[in-house]
């Protein structure tokens, strides 16, 4: 807030918010309550129970659950039951108190424009979706091999309608009919459905592709992703750019139905995939519990968006998802955002998607397989490796071990030690003294020594002699890469 008058301004409209949102009528807007002598109770919202110990004082205007020990005011409990944060929680009472939010950042005129444009921007997104959604039932011949596609992924026409999935027939359609519709040049470019060739032409972003609209958790359409269905050397999946509206960085792909099966029940894990088919087609086997990151790496955001929901995610990529790779380290976000994280195994060469449609038990199988991130990553390796050859097995050990290293705790590097040894029938205690040698690294002084000879040697000094005086101090400080060098074979003159 800027400044003490703008606090003292808006925490009296926080005063006047809560008058007029009396805590037990907002409420029954969500839960079922049962007054019963001074207060309402009823089933906590926020945990498993069957017998009610959440109750509501309407004269305190506060709730208290006595068997999670939630409790707070009307803001808090639409924070916590629609899962957003304190300033999405007061605009949806203000919306429904028919009051205006005091603004922070700007003024009133400048606010009322901000405003303005998002809404224009959203009626066009909305209107983008209708005009796909309409396009793919058109009967026009163009649309046919999206019908078939979508016929040969299997999904219900239920399925289609729940997630507004259209279709895109040409590059020129679209910013016609939103001129039709009194829109005007500059707004259609920033709200991403429209581009603009180098002559200034406006064509549709997403020409020609299945479209997916993307939905926040409030329903509203804040952007798209289209799928080229011929096969392209790239992009054959294009998102909108970003804009007033939409950050993909920021964005869960059916975060929306999310929000709404947590209105429906608690939710113990957020499974996690990368593509709207995958969400799409695990959604319409029973898993409702689904997002996309829609082929982003991981984000803060994304992983703050998700700890709305749950403190568990299951981690569901392609089969091929490399365990050792740069997207397995980000999942660090993850945890770093305080949530439990486990990886779900996945066949090779295929995606949650071609599980799901053998059946929810298949995909049910590599769900009750998750692991924690480090066991996923040993895993991988198994793929890399054929232990039953001798080179191979002593290979997979070698960065087995170094993996094992990175563990947390004493306990899990024990744990893991005794998995590997029952991979590979190496004893345990020879696993622990190889583990054991991983971690003996040169001293800081030492390393800087080791690392930095070249550069202290004189100028002009050949690479031979540089090369020569590296392997001496690697020796001289006993560095295991250099354990097998006899310095009788070298000529130290120089």
């Amino acid at each position: 807030m800027n400044g003490g008058k703008f606090n003292g301004e808006f925490s009296a409209f926080l005063r006047e918010l809560k008058q007029k949102s009396d805590i037990a009528e907002v409420l029954k807007g969500y839960i079922a309550l049962d007054r019963k002598g001074g207060n309402y109770w009823a089933c906590c919202p926020f945990h498993h129970e069957k017998t009610p110990s959440f109750a509501v004082n309407e004269g305190e205007q506060f709730y208290h659950c006595f068997g999670c020990k939630e409790s707070g005011d009307v803001i808090k409990f639409v924070q916590e039951i629609e899962s957003t944060d304190f300033m999405g929680a007061v605009r949806i009472l203000a919306a429904r108190a028919k009051m205006t939010v005091p603004e922070s950042e700007y003024d009133a005129e400048e606010s009322a424009q901000k405003k303005k444009k998002r809404d224009t921007l959203a009626k066009i997104l909305l209107e983008s979706a209708r005009f796909y959604l309409k396009n793919l039932y058109s009967g026009d011949e163009r649309a046919d091999k999206y019908l078939q596609y979508i016929l040969n992924r299997g999904l219900a026409p239920t399925t289609v309608k729940k997630f507004g999935i259209g279709a895109s027939l040409d590059y020129n359609s679209l910013p016609q009919h939103l001129q039709k519709l009194g829109f005007s040049r500059e707004d259609m470019l920033d709200s991403g459905v429209v581009s603009a060739n180098k002559d200034g032409r406006l064509y549709d972003a997403l020409g020609e592709r299945l479209v997916f609209p993307i939905i926040n958790s409030f329903d509203e359409v804040t952007g798209f992703s289209g799928r080229k269905l011929e096969k392209v050397k790239f992009g054959k999946y294009k998102n909108t750019s970003n804009t007033m509206i939409f950050d993909k960085s920021k964005t869960l792909y059916n975060v929306n139905l999310l929000k709404k099966l947590k209105r429906e029940q608690p939710i113990k894990e957020v499974i996690f995939v990368e593509g709207q088919m995958d969400a799409i087609s695990l959604y319409q086997a029973g898993f409702r519990n689904v997002v996309a990151t829609m082929g982003t790496a991981l984000t803060k955001d994304q992983a703050r968006l998700a700890k709305r929901y749950t403190d568990k995610v299951l981690i569901s990529y392609d089969g091929d998802f490399a365990g050792q790779s740069a997207d397995v380290r980000s999942l660090e976000i993850l945890k770093d955002a305080g949530l439990e994280v486990r990886v779900v195994p996945i066949p090779d060469g295929k995606d949650p998607d071609e599980v799901a449609r053998e059946g929810a038990e298949a995909y049910q199988k590599c769900l009750d397989s998750a692991m924690p991130v480090i066991d996923y990553r040993i895993h991988a390796l198994e793929r890399k490796f054929d232990i039953t050859k001798t080179e191979e097995k002593r290979l997979f050990v070698t960065e087995a071990l170094k993996i094992i290293k990175e563990a947390e705790s004493e306990s899990v590097r024990e744990e893991l030690l005794k998995k590997l040894r029952d991979k590979t029938g190496i004893t345990y205690h020879s696993l622990e003294r190889d583990l054991q040698a991983l971690g003996k690294e040169p001293k800081p002084q030492e390393s800087a020594l080791l690392g930095g000879q070249i550069a202290e040697t004189a100028k002009g000094a050949d690479k031979q002699k540089k090369a020569k005086r590296f392997i001496l101090a690697a020796k001289l400080f006993s560095a295991p890469y250099a354990k097998d060098a006899d310095l009788k074979d070298f000529s130290w003159k120089e």
